[in-house]
């Protein structure tokens, strides 16, 4: 149930199509603090991380030994013109050839473990999203696009997994390599590792400046994928009134320019990153030739052995490749911590208000609802509703009537706090429903939309929903008071029949009617019917007015209703203008006081006759 009665709104949509969001600000959060954040899920695999640790430790000896063990080769085939000495270069090979293997089978744990482990990651990063969204009021709701919420429960949190399984591994093993590589420079050749680390500035500027781009970039590149997905959604939700106005080349055109939005944005932050390597190769290969200058004069001076040049150079490329990696791999970070940023944006959103400590549940409700100088307003400078007062007896029956906008909706959104009252009270059985534990509350009623929604999955799992453990002939039973029956049975599979999302393989009076069995079944002690009925014929809805009729019965009503010759029988009718109570009273009184009332009644019965 949204709140049908802001005028406004916080949401609005821009020419281009996308959503945007008023007074919302996107802004990057701290880079440090995200990535925290982030280890917060990430340390719980501790132990695996241990253990993948100990693989990268061990493949990055391997890694440093080989180099040393080359240059000795070499020597060995070199040193003083004298023959090869095959015997040792045989050793040389099967050790060599043991690390290289040992090598690949650590790198193929290496990312068998880390797949396991970013996969568990996500999975509760996933669990917690979809939780927080579950305790999240209406009003967070009521200002998103679906399409939008569902972009950072997938591609966001995608993101996120991406980075974990691509970067972890590769971070933990530069960071060693990149100090053991070093370490064997300076003992091979404390110059020749000077003349090396003159790039390393470079590769520092250059990975900093990109760095601050791409990350605005990548930032901006999740913002434009989400208003993508909300005009998705919204647009295939809404297909048959698109169809139904000719909007086609519009909505096309609107995605166009979504689309290219996209497209320019994820261009700029490709084209950044992707500036990266190929300057990184450059400043690569120009510090190979100053170190092969540099080794080359030292070895004419016998400074240095050719099989330390040899080693040196693997360990000058093994030094740098981690650079590069690193380089690389803060690039996806951008991605990832952009993609995390948006998905805590959500994790960080308030909450439906705590019940009091003192609530307590609601049990056995008698449904006396009282409403006392009730005010209310979606935002504090536009009140929707002002001053309400009335009284609902218990088994009684309120009928609201009014334009579009008058604050209907808003009264039961109050009622069932989906929306806290800015001022007055409401009492249900003589307390404030503040102090009933929300749950509680919210069970007591049930609820039947104008707008329905069902779920994927059978009609029989549908109607159930109501009541988990009903039995089949409970199911069967609250179809049939709500008229919904007889279709049902004229359906190949029956109460077995898959509904596809939201039925839309029924029409929208099949699906209004199962959503009164829904109802039926659950049995509440309070309802509400919120054009319960606009949806539905006039000979099935005389149907459904008996099913009601035994529904309602004993049981304190709520009905919103446009027809009004659906509610002459309520027991109160209240009709509301402008956020304001103008007139109450029975069918009757409000017919003998010709007011409002009488005249919204008198046009429609005009209507009728005119069309018949």
């Amino acid at each position: 149930m949204h709140g049908k009665n802001n005028p406004s709104g916080p949401l609005s949509i821009r020419p281009g199509g996308g959503a945007h969001f008023r007074g919302q600000v996107i802004k990057p959060k701290n880079f440090q603090g995200t990535l925290k954040r982030l280890w917060g899920y990430i340390g719980k695999e501790k132990k695996i991380l241990t253990l993948i640790f100990l693989f990268i430790l061990v493949d990055s000896i391997l890694m440093l030994m080989n180099p040393y063990l080359m240059g000795k080769a070499i020597d060995a085939m070199t040193a003083n013109n004298e023959s090869v000495d095959f015997d040792f270069l045989e050793i040389m090979l099967i050790i060599l050839t043991s690390a290289y293997i040992a090598n690949a089978s650590l790198n193929f744990f290496q990312g068998w473990l880390m797949a396991g482990v970013a996969q568990r990651i996500v999975k509760n990063l996933r669990e917690a999203l979809f939780k927080k969204l579950q305790k999240l009021p209406i009003s967070f709701f009521d200002s998103r696009t679906h399409g939008e919420l569902m972009s950072r429960l997938s591609n966001d949190v995608d993101n996120i997994s991406s980075t974990i399984s691509q970067s972890t591994t590769q971070l933990m093993s530069g960071v060693i390599v990149i100090g053991g590589s070093l370490v064997m420079m300076l003992i091979l050749s404390p110059l020749l590792t000077l003349a090396s680390l003159i790039t390393v500035p470079l590769v520092f500027l250059l990975t900093r400046t990109i760095a601050k781009r791409t990350k605005i970039l990548f930032k901006n590149q999740q913002v434009q994928l989400g208003k993508l997905n909300g005009h998705i959604e919204e647009t295939i939700s809404g297909i048959e009134v698109v169809k139904a106005f000719n909007h086609e080349e519009k909505v096309i055109q609107e995605f166009n320019e979504v689309n290219n939005s996209l497209r320019q944005v994820s261009f700029k932050a490709q084209i950044w990153s992707g500036f990266l390597m190929p300057i990184m190769n450059v400043i690569n290969n120009f510090g190979f030739a100053v170190v092969a200058i540099v080794g080359g004069t030292l070895a004419i001076k016998g400074h240095v052995t050719v099989g330390a040049i040899a080693s040196f150079i693997t360990y000058s490329r093994q030094f740098v490749r981690p650079l590069n990696d690193l380089a690389n791999i803060f690039n996806i970070l951008q991605s990832g911590v952009a993609g995390a940023e948006r998905v805590f944006e959500i994790m960080d959103e308030q909450e439906e208000t705590a019940d009091s400590p003192h609530a307590v549940p609601l049990t056995n409700p008698k449904g006396h609802v009282v409403f006392e100088n009730v005010s209310f307003g979606y935002r504090p400078d536009v009140p929707i509703l002002k001053n309400i007062n009335f009284e609902a007896k218990v088994g009684s029956s309120i009928a609201l009537v009014g334009p579009t906008g008058a604050g209907k909706t808003t009264i039961v959104n109050l009622l069932t706090r989906f929306y806290d009252v800015t001022d007055g009270k409401i009492l249900l059985d003589g307390r404030n429903i503040r102090e009933y534990t929300r749950d509680s509350l919210r069970r007591s009623f049930g609820f039947v939309l104008q707008d329905t929604y069902l779920f994927s999955g059978t009609i029989k799992e549908n109607i159930r929903y109501g009541k988990s453990d009903a039995t089949d002939d409970e199911v069967v039973r609250a179809a049939q008071l709500a008229g919904a029956d007889a279709f049902i049975r004229r359906l190949p599979r029956k109460y077995d029949t898959v509904l596809s999302e939201n039925g839309g393989n029924l029409s929208q009076g099949e699906r209004q009617l199962l959503a009164i069995a829904r109802v039926i079944l659950a049995k509440p002690s309070l309802l509400i019917l919120d054009e319960a009925t606009s949806n539905i014929d006039t000979r099935t809805e005389l149907h459904i007015q008996k099913a009601f009729s035994s529904l309602m019965k004993d049981r304190t009503s709520f009905i919103i209703a446009h027809r009004l010759n659906t509610i002459r029988h309520a027991d109160l009718i209240i009709v509301i203008d402008n956020g304001e109570i103008i007139e109450a009273g029975s069918h009757k009184q409000l017919m003998e006081k010709k007011g409002k009332y009488y005249q919204m009644y008198s046009s429609q019965v005009q209507i009728a006759v005119d069309k018949s």
